[in-house]
């Protein structure tokens, strides 16, 4: 979740929440207010019966339980003064049936019958208040006050209404101006992200700006400082991984020559004077004639077996030959290496698409082209079961780069490249970085391709 969205979802919730609160103390206030008008409306009438019924008293002059005091002049628009709306006022004289007067009717919507069952179950019913009225120490008759039905969820509604509604206009106002303010001061997170990423994307160069918020600002420093230092230390392993690949090359140089040299003439040697052997045995001692030609045959394999190893220690003189004809070779190569005699199953087709021209291409870009199709093309046969394996290097002419992919049908998951424990990938990945490149496994229509972007940037050098 957005870190914006989800600080206003917490604003929303802290106002509902006190939106909540003021409902319900609203609530709690009406029922505490409804129980103190019922008391007080309770005692005006008993004060006003008592009034009336001594002015009758001393109207008549007598105290006889049995008169009617005060009436009728209790009903009088004296006595409706003293009963507050919406709650009704029984009045009964000694034995009599008591009379039933109410206040007048308090106005306001009805409320829902949830709202009316959700006040009845937090505070129950309103019960009526009883008072006595007495005249000289004799109970003359009783007071009975009592709330409206209906009035206390009648009010309740009313003022929580009112209380909410303002409230929650403005809850409103304030989280539109929360989310202006607040979207305002994470306007660097944006910022901050986009950095990230592109430093996650291999742009050492990217930097932030400095902030007004302390805070951002000491991320911007960290951040700037992690780049900076991350590119130093890029380039200074970029430039000894590209110093070990040229030890790696000269190493490789020096042993095919040795081997070239001292194990070739060697078979060669063997091979030449096996041949003479065999010549000079073959009508004296056919046995060991026969014999003597198997040795012959096994020199010649290793011969060939050596012939293949130099080619892989030691690429075709690219200055001389061309990478176009070194590929062309190397596909060739792959292609009578599979189709041989000494075939046991059936052997991949390998391809070669070239677009553009590549005798622009320097010498090291080149011999890293020429190393990372011969690694793929190894991958490609040895980790799967190919019918087809297509080379293609697009050299584009707008720009100072050479796209090489290898392609294959042979399934496989390019999840797997990443998690392989072989050398081959990372090699690749190990050698494209130290040129600046680029490195992508996707999936193919029936297999894996493996894409790679060369660029012809200087060599990178090592610093002292």
């Amino acid at each position: 979740m957005r870190l914006l969205v989800g600080t206003i979802l917490r604003v929303v919730g802290v106002v509902l929440l006190c939106l909540l609160g003021a409902a319900a103390w609203v609530m709690v206030d009406v029922n505490r207010t409804i129980h103190s008008e019922l008391e007080a409306s309770a005692a005006r009438v008993q004060r006003e019966a008592v009034s009336l019924a001594w002015r009758e008293m001393t109207f008549r002059g007598t105290i006889n339980p049995q008169n009617d005091f005060a009436f009728p002049d209790w009903r009088s628009s004296d006595t409706l003064r003293v009963i507050s709306p919406g709650y009704c006022v029984s009045v009964a004289w000694a034995d009599r049936a008591p009379s039933r007067l109410c206040g007048v009717a308090s106005g306001g919507a009805t409320p829902p019958d949830w709202f009316t069952r959700l006040n009845e179950w937090m505070f129950g019913p309103i019960e009526p208040s009883s008072r006595m009225i007495t005249l000289y120490m004799q109970t003359a008759g009783h007071v009975r006050a009592e709330a409206d039905e209906g009035s206390a969820a009648r009010q309740a509604w009313r003022q929580v209404s009112v209380v909410v509604g303002v409230s929650a206009a403005m809850a409103a106002a304030i989280g539109a101006l929360a989310t202006l303010v607040i979207g305002h001061a994470l306007l660097p997170a944006e910022t901050i992200v986009r950095g990230l990423r592109k430093l996650e994307q291999g742009d050492l160069a990217a930097r932030l700006p400095t902030f007004r918020s302390e805070e951002f600002a000491h991320i911007a420093r960290a951040f700037n400082d992690l780049s900076g230092r991350l590119s130093q230390t890029t380039a200074e392993r970029a430039a000894l991984t590209w110093r070990l690949f040229q030890v790696q090359e000269e190493e490789r140089g020096n042993l095919a020559r040795d081997l070239h040299d001292e194990f070739g003439q060697c078979l060669t040697a063997v091979s030449a004077m096996s041949g003479a052997v065999a010549a000079a045995l073959r009508k004296r001692e056919p046995e060991l004639a026969y014999e003597v030609e198997e040795i012959v045959e096994i020199t010649d394999r290793m011969m060939s077996t050596l012939r293949g190893a130099l080619a892989r220690l030691r690429p075709p003189e690219l200055d001389d030959a061309g990478l176009e004809q070194c590929l062309d070779q190397l596909v060739s190569t792959w292609n009578t290496r599979l189709a041989g005699p000494h075939s046991t199953a059936a052997a991949p087709v390998y391809k070669l698409d070239i677009v553009g021209e590549l005798s622009r291409v320097p010498a090291q870009a080149a011999l890293s082209i020429y190393r990372i199709a011969q690694e793929c093309l190894t991958n490609a046969t040895r980790h799967g079961r190919p019918s087809e394996v297509r080379v293609r290097v697009n050299a584009r002419s707008s720009s100072n780069a050479v796209e090489l992919s290898v392609e294959d049908d042979g399934g496989g998951d390019p999840a797997d490249l990443h998690t392989r424990t072989g050398h081959g990938i990372l090699g690749i990945r190990e050698r494209l970085a130290a040129l600046g490149g680029k490195f992508a496994a996707d999936a193919a229509p029936r297999g894996v391709r493996v894409s790679a972007l060369i660029p012809f940037g200087p060599a990178p050098e090592v610093a002292a």
